[in-house]
């Protein structure tokens, strides 16, 4: 089945972006030396915002029109400020316009899952992008 993928760099300035549109200021998410007082690395990577780039992974990758039908994950290890993560999506069944898929966070640098299990379900808007990814999932192969 087919599978897509993206990387995030959650800065510390990616942090504080993310408390202010959520107003969620935690000094835990985004306080350097308040992380450090409780024996962590850095701010610890609000566990939310995971779900907003896993949104963001399956309707970028299902187009335009695309509605996510349903989103649940759960925490598995913790990102601090500064790492990378990879949001991977795999798609598991298509019942007609609604694909759905298994997602994961992980972080690259060390292998840790961040997310796991996870998963969506998508409503796609476009006929044409359904009957490829019904012959994608059916044949394996990546289509244009």
């Amino acid at each position: 089945m087919m599978a897509f993928t993206r990387d995030w760099a959650l800065t510390p300035s990616t942090l504080v972006a993310y408390a202010g549109a959520t107003w969620d200021w935690h000094r835990l998410h985004h306080d350097a030396a308040y992380a450090a007082g409780r024996g962590l690395p850095a701010p610890i990577v609000d566990g939310q915002m995971f779900g907003a780039l896993l949104a963001e992974l399956v309707l970028g990758w299902a187009g335009p029109g695309a509605v996510l039908r349903s989103l649940h994950l759960r925490f598995a290890a913790p990102v601090y400020a500064g790492e990378t993560v990879r949001c991977t999506g795999q798609v598991t069944a298509v019942n007609l316009d609604v694909v759905s898929v298994d997602l994961r966070v992980e972080v690259p640098a060390d292998g840790r899952i961040a997310v796991r299990p996870a998963g969506a379900e998508v409503g796609l808007a476009s006929a044409d992008r359904l009957a490829r990814l019904r012959l994608l999932t059916s044949t394996g192969e990546i289509l244009g």
